[in-house]
């Protein structure tokens, strides 16, 4: 049994058990959240396909961790005009892991 689900911009191939890097949802260490954008739902080789969401089909995560991702560096340069700007950039991510698949 797998679901496609959408969170933070972004689409997902799930199924329990699994452990995502998501964009960072508002939430602490331990909780439980719900993901409710379910666009396909598969079971016993059976398919449905939303439009665009498939009603009452519902995916619940527990978040592990709250973090950041490894430092991009962001360099902007021209050449001959002394001009360069040097910025970091470190993306915030939320750690989950599937628990359940209601469909």
């Amino acid at each position: 049994m797998y679901a496609i689900v959408e969170t933070g911009g972004k689409q997902y191939r799930v199924s329990e058990g699994d452990v995502l890097f998501v964009e960072k949802l508002e939430a602490n260490a331990g909780d439980v959240v719900t993901l409710d954008k379910v666009l396909v739902c598969s079971k016993d080789g059976n398919l449905v396909v939303g439009n665009p969401v498939v009603d009452g089909a519902k995916v619940e995560a527990k978040v592990l961790e709250q973090g950041k991702s490894k430092k991009v560096v962001v360099f902007k340069y021209k050449p001959k005009k002394d001009y360069r700007r040097k910025q970091g950039h470190r993306q915030p991510y939320t750690k989950i892991v599937i628990e359940k698949i209601n469909a």
